[in-house]
C-alpha cells in the first residue's frame, strides 16, 4: 500500500508496588516479525508479560491499521 509501512514492537510489563502494569523499558522496534518474536520470547522469564505485535500505518495521514499481535506471554494491560 502507498505511504504504509508497517510498524513492529515489542514491549514487556513489570507490576509495580500496588499491582498496576508498568512499562518495563519502552516500546523496541524491530526489522521483522521473526525478529520480534524471538527478542519477545527471550524476556519472558524476566518480566510477568511480553507482547510483540505489528500494525500498518500511514503516518502522512495519520491513518493505522488494527493491532496484530504477533506473540503474547504472560499478563500484559489492554491495548489498541
Amino acid at each position: 500500500m502507498p505511504g504504509f509501512r508497517k510498524m513492529i514492537v515489542v514491549t514487556a510489563f513489570d507490576r509495580d508496588e500496588a499491582g498496576a502494569f508498568s512499562p518495563a523499558f519502552g516500546p523496541q522496534q524491530m526489522e521483522t516479525e521473526e525478529a520480534a518474536i524471538y527478542t519477545a520470547q527471550t524476556l519472558i522469564n524476566d518480566h510477568v508479560g511480553v507482547v510483540a505485535w505489528s500494525r500498518e500505518a500511514n503516518p502522512a495521514v495519520g491513518e493505522e491499521g488494527p493491532t496484530i499481535i504477533l506473540y503474547q506471554h504472560g499478563q500484559i494491560p489492554e491495548f489498541d
